[in-house]
């Protein structure tokens, strides 16, 4: 196993996610199997408690678990699916140090965080990036060289860098070189930053460089000479166009090659192409639709992160430009009259969320697309509130809602799920991960997946009320795709697009390979 482990410095944000992707994608476009571990070293158990404020999006994976947004690049870019195993945390470390201590299993020893601590984190890495059955794993420490949190990580990779042959392991440093008034590019913090990694007994066999624009040579020497690594190890990657353009840009750097040189990974005589046709494709959309997303994290776009990407993948398939507009939920309920804003749309998205905050604000929404016939696209709560409308103002269900924002609605079309009643714990025990649905034949569903049976990850613990199916089906809603007595889709048939979700589509999208519902979506709007 080839392990490459990606540190940051300076600040956070700078793009180590984004750079462990794209190293990864790389390596993958070499014909190489890849896996990504991301380290996130708050004491959270996982992402799934905190607020898309806090941290952003909270991405679901297959096995249902809730994990930081990076792990979403990592599945988008390198085509994969990951597990909770590749999310590691201190809280999920201590968690297990401190029950085995409680069954007694340290054998009387005192239990610290050398070696216990730092064992389990080893124990951990190997045993993911083994069932992974990958060539190479990339590791992700979250956070920047000298947070207090990170310490206990960085000490394992330490005794890794100890335990492996040297040619197994690489370690990738991404700093920052800001640009002073003048246009100088200054190399201080990316020095400092080393000199602290160094302090800790890691030495960088690679510098990635966060820039406004290409390193010049005289920046690339200096950090070499002061930083002791060779100049070819010293990597430009500057801001670019978009996101997708980052592996090319390292490629053309020449990370890939350093990295396989210093790994010992032989050439192999296929390459991939698809991500860079991709890009390619990118480059020559033509005309746009315009997209109006009505949210109420609308501030914050990394909340709904895979939401856009899903579009973006969707866009690019249909060779067409997107114009997303962002719109708080708040504003229909405060100015009631705005909502004709909404008819210079092509298209209207109502994602996910929870809390009845902006909920009656996103039904306005959602009755104003249904009215108008414009294409609609409703995930998760954007499903239920699709269910609430249509109760409301069609199926003759007056005051019908969700138990979640009005115990005392007469009219519970959305009910919390049998199972989640008497749920104390809020982390890990929603309705979360894979689930399968059966597609009604002849549907709007079955046309957009071309099968009769899917699957799709979920994150939810409200869903529609089984008592009102009948109903609401009565009034011309259809309840199109289903998990037992579970309703999975609801669509509205003579509308040009009308499709709603219970499940979160866009955590399988992939460049390339665009998620179903994203992809018609587009193309109803053109």
């Amino acid at each position: 196993m080839k392990y490459i482990i990606v540190t940051g410095g300076v600040m956070s944000g700078l793009g180590k996610g984004i750079t462990t992707a794209s190293i990864g994608r790389n390596l993958k476009n070499k014909g190489y199997k890849v896996t990504a571990i991301k380290i996130d070293p708050y004491i959270n158990i996982d992402a799934g408690t905190m607020s898309p404020f806090q941290h952003g999006e909270v991405f679901v994976l297959k096995d249902g678990g809730e994990v930081d947004l990076d792990l979403g690049n990592y599945e988008r870019f390198l085509d994969t699916e990951l597990t909770r195993e590749h999310n590691l945390t201190t809280g999920k470390v201590y968690e297990s140090v401190i029950s085995k201590e409680r069954r007694g299993e340290y054998l009387g020893k005192t239990v610290q965080i050398i070696p216990h601590i730092t064992n389990e984190i080893k124990e951990r890495i190997r045993r993911v990036a083994a069932k992974s059955g990958a060539d190479v794993c990339m590791i992700e420490v979250g956070g920047t060289v000298g947070d207090i949190e990170s310490m206990p990580f960085l000490e394992a990779v330490r005794q890794m860098y100890r335990e492996e042959p040297k040619e197994n392991l690489a370690f990738v440093h991404v700093t920052l070189v800001p640009m002073d008034p003048q246009g100088d590019q200054k190399t201080k913090p990316t020095q400092h930053s080393v000199k602290e990694l160094r302090e800790l007994g890691l030495k960088p066999n690679i510098i990635v460089t966060r820039c406004p624009e290409p390193l010049n040579e005289g920046t690339i020497s200096k950090i070499s000479l002061f930083c002791d690594v060779s100049e070819e190890a010293v990597i430009s990657a500057h801001d670019a166009n978009d996101i997708y353009e980052v592996p090319l840009m390292l490629e053309q750097e020449g990370l890939t090659s350093f990295l396989m040189k210093h790994l010992k990974l032989n050439s192999t005589s296929s390459e991939d192409k698809s991500w860079e046709n991709m890009v390619d494709k990118m480059h020559n959309l033509k005309g746009e639709v315009k997209i109006g997303i009505v949210g109420k994290y609308t501030h914050l776009e990394d909340s709904y992160l895979s939401i856009s990407a899903s579009i973006k993948h969707a866009a690019i398939e249909c060779g067409v430009n997107y114009d997303v507009c962002w719109i708080n939920a708040e504003t229909f309920e405060e100015h009631p009259e705005t909502i004709n804003s909404l008819s210079e749309y092509d298209g209207i998205l109502v994602p996910g969320g929870f809390g009845e905050r902006g909920t009656e604000g996103k039904i306005k929404a959602i009755q104003f697309a249904r009215e108008n016939d414009l294409p609609y696209l409703g995930l998760c709560l954007g499903m239920q509130l699709s269910v609430i409308e249509f109760a409301r103002n069609v199926a003759g269900l007056e005051g019908a809602n969700s138990a979640e924002f009005d115990e005392d609605t007469p009219y519970p079309v959305i009910d919390i799920l049998p199972e989640q009643e008497n749920v104390v714990d809020m982390g890990a025990t929603m309705r979360l991960g894979d689930y399968d649905a059966d597609l009604k034949s002849g549907s709007l569903a079955e046309k957009i997946y071309g099968q009769s049976k899917i699957v799709e990850r979920h994150r939810h613990r409200y869903e529609v009320n089984p008592n009102y199916v009948e109903k609401i089906e009565a009034s011309g809603m259809v309840f199109s795709g289903k998990n037992r007595n579970r309703m999975e889709i609801a669509e509205i048939p003579g509308k040009k697009f009308f499709f709603a979700s219970q499940f979160h589509p866009e955590f399988k999208s992939r460049p390339g390979r665009p998620s179903p519902p994203f992809k018609a979506f587009i193309e109803a709007m053109l």
